[in-house]
Protein backbone atom coordinates (compact mmCIF):
# COMPACT_ATOMS: atom_id res chain seq x y z
CA UNK A 1 0.00 0.00 0.00
CA UNK A 2 1.17 3.52 -0.79
CA UNK A 3 2.25 5.72 2.12
CA UNK A 4 1.34 9.10 0.64
CA UNK A 5 -1.64 10.01 -1.51
CA UNK A 6 -1.66 12.76 -4.14
CA UNK A 7 -4.88 14.76 -4.14
CA UNK A 8 -6.26 16.53 -7.18
CA UNK A 9 -9.30 18.78 -7.62
CA UNK A 10 -11.31 19.67 -10.73
CA UNK A 11 -12.83 22.95 -11.85
CA UNK A 12 -15.36 22.74 -14.66
CA UNK A 13 -14.64 26.20 -16.08
CA UNK A 14 -16.92 25.69 -19.12
CA UNK A 15 -19.81 23.28 -18.86
CA UNK A 16 -22.25 21.43 -21.08
CA UNK A 17 -21.39 23.07 -24.40
CA UNK A 18 -19.82 20.19 -26.33
CA UNK A 19 -21.24 19.22 -29.74
CA UNK A 20 -19.56 15.80 -29.89
CA UNK A 21 -21.56 12.57 -29.52
CA UNK A 22 -19.56 10.73 -26.82
CA UNK A 23 -22.23 8.42 -25.44
CA UNK A 24 -20.78 8.44 -21.91
CA UNK A 25 -20.67 12.22 -21.48
CA UNK A 26 -23.46 14.35 -20.04
CA UNK A 27 -21.70 17.51 -21.26
CA UNK A 28 -22.76 16.82 -24.84
CA UNK A 29 -25.55 19.14 -25.98
CA UNK A 30 -27.00 16.27 -28.01
CA UNK A 31 -28.40 14.40 -25.02
CA UNK A 32 -29.93 17.32 -23.09
CA UNK A 33 -28.83 15.99 -19.72
CA UNK A 34 -30.05 17.99 -16.74
CA UNK A 35 -26.75 19.68 -15.82
CA UNK A 36 -25.49 23.21 -15.34
CA UNK A 37 -24.43 24.76 -18.66
CA UNK A 38 -22.30 27.87 -19.01
CA UNK A 39 -19.67 29.16 -21.41
CA UNK A 40 -17.23 30.66 -18.92
CA UNK A 41 -17.22 30.35 -15.15
CA UNK A 42 -16.27 33.65 -13.46
CA UNK A 43 -12.54 33.78 -12.78
CA UNK A 44 -13.20 34.87 -9.20
CA UNK A 45 -15.21 31.68 -8.62
CA UNK A 46 -12.41 29.54 -10.06
CA UNK A 47 -9.89 31.23 -7.76
CA UNK A 48 -12.10 30.46 -4.75
CA UNK A 49 -12.31 26.82 -5.85
CA UNK A 50 -8.52 26.74 -6.13
CA UNK A 51 -8.18 28.12 -2.60
CA UNK A 52 -10.57 25.48 -1.25
CA UNK A 53 -8.69 22.75 -3.09
CA UNK A 54 -5.35 23.85 -1.69
CA UNK A 55 -6.81 24.14 1.82
CA UNK A 56 -7.94 20.51 1.62
CA UNK A 57 -4.47 19.34 0.64
CA UNK A 58 -4.83 19.11 -3.12
CA UNK A 59 -1.66 19.69 -5.13
CA UNK A 60 -3.23 19.32 -8.57
CA UNK A 61 -5.91 21.68 -9.86
CA UNK A 62 -7.42 20.83 -13.23
CA UNK A 63 -9.10 23.39 -15.52
CA UNK A 64 -11.64 21.52 -17.65
CA UNK A 65 -13.57 22.77 -20.69
CA UNK A 66 -16.38 20.98 -22.54
CA UNK A 67 -15.34 21.08 -26.18
CA UNK A 68 -13.83 18.63 -28.63
CA UNK A 69 -10.65 20.66 -28.53
CA UNK A 70 -9.08 24.05 -28.09
CA UNK A 71 -10.14 27.01 -30.22
CA UNK A 72 -8.73 30.52 -29.94
CA UNK A 73 -11.36 31.79 -27.52
CA UNK A 74 -11.06 28.80 -25.21
CA UNK A 75 -7.28 28.91 -25.30
CA UNK A 76 -7.29 32.58 -24.31
CA UNK A 77 -9.70 31.90 -21.44
CA UNK A 78 -7.71 28.96 -20.06
CA UNK A 79 -4.53 31.04 -20.18
CA UNK A 80 -6.29 33.91 -18.40
CA UNK A 81 -7.51 31.57 -15.68
CA UNK A 82 -4.12 29.90 -15.29
CA UNK A 83 -2.34 33.20 -14.85
CA UNK A 84 -4.94 34.39 -12.32
CA UNK A 85 -4.85 31.20 -10.25
CA UNK A 86 -1.05 31.10 -10.22
CA UNK A 87 -0.99 34.69 -9.01
CA UNK A 88 -3.65 34.29 -6.32
CA UNK A 89 -3.11 30.69 -5.18
CA UNK A 90 0.57 29.81 -5.66
CA UNK A 91 1.79 26.29 -5.05
CA UNK A 92 -0.74 24.31 -7.07
CA UNK A 93 0.21 22.24 -10.10
CA UNK A 94 -2.14 23.58 -12.77
CA UNK A 95 -3.49 20.99 -15.17
CA UNK A 96 -5.41 21.77 -18.35
CA UNK A 97 -8.00 19.38 -19.77
CA UNK A 98 -9.34 20.96 -22.94
CA UNK A 99 -9.67 18.20 -25.51
CA UNK A 100 -7.57 17.77 -28.62
CA UNK A 101 -4.71 20.24 -28.87
CA UNK A 102 -1.90 21.07 -31.27
CA UNK A 103 1.74 21.54 -30.38
CA UNK A 104 1.46 25.32 -30.72
CA UNK A 105 -1.64 25.47 -28.49
CA UNK A 106 0.05 23.37 -25.84
CA UNK A 107 3.12 25.57 -25.97
CA UNK A 108 0.87 28.58 -25.34
CA UNK A 109 -0.67 26.86 -22.32
CA UNK A 110 2.79 26.04 -21.01
CA UNK A 111 3.83 29.69 -21.24
CA UNK A 112 0.74 30.68 -19.23
CA UNK A 113 1.80 28.51 -16.30
CA UNK A 114 0.09 25.20 -17.08
CA UNK A 115 2.30 22.32 -15.91
CA UNK A 116 0.40 19.25 -17.09
CA UNK A 117 -2.25 18.30 -19.65
CA UNK A 118 -4.96 15.69 -19.14
CA UNK A 119 -6.34 13.94 -22.21
CA UNK A 120 -7.75 10.47 -21.70
CA UNK A 121 -7.77 7.77 -24.32
CA UNK A 122 -11.10 6.69 -22.73
CA UNK A 123 -11.00 3.13 -24.06
CA UNK A 124 -9.30 0.96 -26.67
CA UNK A 125 -8.82 2.05 -30.27
CA UNK A 126 -10.94 -0.93 -31.32
CA UNK A 127 -13.92 -0.15 -29.07
CA UNK A 128 -13.89 3.64 -29.41
CA UNK A 129 -16.24 3.80 -32.45
CA UNK A 130 -18.92 2.20 -30.26
CA UNK A 131 -18.93 5.20 -27.90
CA UNK A 132 -18.02 8.12 -30.19
CA UNK A 133 -18.43 8.71 -33.93
CA UNK A 134 -17.69 12.45 -34.28
CA UNK A 135 -13.93 12.21 -33.87
CA UNK A 136 -11.47 9.31 -34.05
CA UNK A 137 -9.47 7.73 -31.23
CA UNK A 138 -6.28 8.48 -33.18
CA UNK A 139 -6.79 12.20 -32.56
CA UNK A 140 -6.78 11.53 -28.84
CA UNK A 141 -3.55 9.57 -29.06
CA UNK A 142 -1.95 12.30 -31.19
CA UNK A 143 -2.81 14.97 -28.64
CA UNK A 144 -1.09 12.91 -25.96
CA UNK A 145 1.98 12.66 -28.16
CA UNK A 146 1.86 16.45 -28.60
CA UNK A 147 1.81 16.89 -24.82
CA UNK A 148 4.97 14.85 -24.50
CA UNK A 149 6.58 16.75 -27.37
CA UNK A 150 6.22 20.16 -25.69
CA UNK A 151 7.44 18.97 -22.30
CA UNK A 152 4.20 19.20 -20.34
CA UNK A 153 3.46 16.37 -17.92
CA UNK A 154 1.03 13.96 -19.54
CA UNK A 155 -2.01 12.74 -17.62
CA UNK A 156 -3.96 10.10 -19.52
CA UNK A 157 -6.22 7.21 -18.63
CA UNK A 158 -9.72 6.05 -19.41
CA UNK A 159 -13.14 4.83 -18.33
CA UNK A 160 -14.10 1.31 -17.34
CA UNK A 161 -17.65 0.01 -17.56
CA UNK A 162 -18.63 1.38 -20.98
CA UNK A 163 -19.45 -2.04 -22.37
CA UNK A 164 -15.87 -2.88 -23.32
CA UNK A 165 -14.40 -6.33 -22.74
CA UNK A 166 -11.18 -7.30 -21.00
CA UNK A 167 -9.27 -7.30 -24.29
CA UNK A 168 -10.29 -3.66 -24.79
CA UNK A 169 -9.05 -2.76 -21.32
CA UNK A 170 -5.70 -4.39 -21.93
CA UNK A 171 -5.48 -2.71 -25.35
CA UNK A 172 -6.05 0.73 -23.80
CA UNK A 173 -3.43 0.12 -21.12
CA UNK A 174 -0.99 -1.10 -23.78
CA UNK A 175 -1.53 2.15 -25.70
CA UNK A 176 -0.90 4.10 -22.51
CA UNK A 177 2.38 2.26 -22.07
CA UNK A 178 3.55 3.82 -25.34
CA UNK A 179 2.70 7.31 -24.04
CA UNK A 180 4.29 6.91 -20.59
CA UNK A 181 1.94 9.26 -18.69
CA UNK A 182 3.04 10.59 -15.31
CA UNK A 183 -0.49 10.03 -13.96
CA UNK A 184 -3.20 7.59 -15.05
CA UNK A 185 -6.78 8.57 -14.12
CA UNK A 186 -9.11 5.59 -13.81
CA UNK A 187 -12.78 6.48 -14.15
CA UNK A 188 -15.77 4.21 -13.65
CA UNK A 189 -18.80 4.99 -15.76
CA UNK A 190 -21.46 6.94 -13.86
CA UNK A 191 -24.68 6.68 -15.84
CA UNK A 192 -26.93 9.65 -16.47
CA UNK A 193 -30.46 8.67 -17.61
CA UNK A 194 -30.26 11.10 -20.53
CA UNK A 195 -27.32 9.25 -22.08
CA UNK A 196 -27.77 6.60 -24.78
CA UNK A 197 -25.09 4.36 -23.30
CA UNK A 198 -26.71 1.71 -21.16
CA UNK A 199 -25.10 0.91 -17.79
CA UNK A 200 -22.76 -2.06 -17.77
CA UNK A 201 -21.89 -2.20 -14.08
CA UNK A 202 -18.73 -3.80 -12.82
CA UNK A 203 -18.60 -5.48 -9.45
CA UNK A 204 -16.47 -3.84 -6.79
CA UNK A 205 -14.07 -6.77 -6.90
CA UNK A 206 -13.72 -6.42 -10.68
CA UNK A 207 -13.05 -2.70 -10.31
CA UNK A 208 -10.34 -3.32 -7.71
CA UNK A 209 -8.76 -5.89 -10.03
CA UNK A 210 -8.68 -3.26 -12.81
CA UNK A 211 -6.81 -0.84 -10.54
CA UNK A 212 -4.27 -3.58 -9.84
CA UNK A 213 -3.99 -4.39 -13.55
CA UNK A 214 -3.39 -0.72 -14.35
CA UNK A 215 -0.61 -0.54 -11.76
CA UNK A 216 0.96 -3.75 -13.07
CA UNK A 217 0.89 -2.63 -16.70
CA UNK A 218 2.03 0.95 -15.97
CA UNK A 219 4.67 0.52 -13.26
CA UNK A 220 6.50 3.70 -14.32
CA UNK A 221 3.52 5.97 -13.74
CA UNK A 222 4.03 8.14 -10.68
CA UNK A 223 0.34 8.05 -9.90
CA UNK A 224 -2.61 5.74 -10.48
CA UNK A 225 -5.56 8.00 -9.76
CA UNK A 226 -9.09 6.83 -9.03
CA UNK A 227 -11.26 9.63 -10.34
CA UNK A 228 -14.86 9.76 -11.60
CA UNK A 229 -17.27 7.17 -10.25
CA UNK A 230 -15.23 6.35 -7.14
CA UNK A 231 -18.02 6.91 -4.64
CA UNK A 232 -20.62 5.06 -6.71
CA UNK A 233 -18.34 2.16 -7.62
CA UNK A 234 -16.76 1.45 -4.25
CA UNK A 235 -19.17 2.79 -1.64
CA UNK A 236 -18.03 1.70 1.81
CA UNK A 237 -15.04 -0.09 0.27
CA UNK A 238 -13.30 3.03 -1.04
CA UNK A 239 -10.38 2.43 1.31
CA UNK A 240 -9.51 -0.74 -0.62
CA UNK A 241 -8.40 1.17 -3.71
CA UNK A 242 -5.04 1.96 -2.12
CA UNK A 243 -4.18 -1.65 -1.36
CA UNK A 244 -5.15 -2.40 -4.97
CA UNK A 245 -2.51 0.01 -6.29
CA UNK A 246 -3.97 3.52 -6.38
CA UNK A 247 -2.00 6.39 -4.84
CA UNK A 248 -4.07 9.36 -5.97
CA UNK A 249 -7.71 10.46 -5.84
CA UNK A 250 -9.86 13.36 -6.98
CA UNK A 251 -11.31 15.28 -4.05
CA UNK A 252 -14.40 17.46 -4.15
CA UNK A 253 -16.91 17.54 -6.99
CA UNK A 254 -16.51 16.15 -10.49
CA UNK A 255 -17.55 17.75 -13.75
CA UNK A 256 -21.32 17.37 -13.54
CA UNK A 257 -21.77 15.21 -10.42
CA UNK A 258 -21.04 15.81 -6.77
CA UNK A 259 -18.22 13.99 -5.05
CA UNK A 260 -17.84 13.00 -1.44
CA UNK A 261 -17.20 15.65 1.19
CA UNK A 262 -13.48 16.45 1.23
CA UNK A 263 -13.32 15.98 4.99
CA UNK A 264 -14.63 12.43 4.66
CA UNK A 265 -11.80 11.63 2.25
CA UNK A 266 -9.21 13.19 4.56
CA UNK A 267 -10.62 11.24 7.50
CA UNK A 268 -10.42 8.02 5.48
CA UNK A 269 -6.75 8.63 4.72
CA UNK A 270 -5.98 9.37 8.38
CA UNK A 271 -7.74 6.17 9.46
CA UNK A 272 -5.65 4.20 6.98
CA UNK A 273 -2.43 5.81 8.23
CA UNK A 274 -1.88 7.43 4.84
CA UNK A 275 -0.39 10.90 4.59
CA UNK A 276 -1.39 13.45 1.99
CA UNK A 277 1.47 14.21 -0.40
CA UNK A 278 2.72 17.73 0.21
CA UNK A 279 4.87 18.17 -2.86
CA UNK A 280 4.39 17.25 -6.49
CA UNK A 281 7.21 14.71 -6.58
CA UNK A 282 5.46 12.51 -4.05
Amino acid sequence: MTEKVFLCAISNINSGTCSEDCKFCSQSVRYKADIARYKQKPVTDIIEEARAAKASGALGFCLVTAHKGLDERTLDFVCEVAEAVNAEVPGLRLIACNGTASVSQLETLKRSGIKAYNHNLETSREFYPQICTTHPWDERFETCENVNAVGLKLISGGIFGLGENQEDRISMLTSLQKLNPVSVPINFYHHNPALPLRPNPLSTDEALELITLTRQMLPNAERIMVAGGRELMFGERQHEIFAAGANSIVVGNYLTTEGRDRNADLEMLRDLGLAVADRVGE
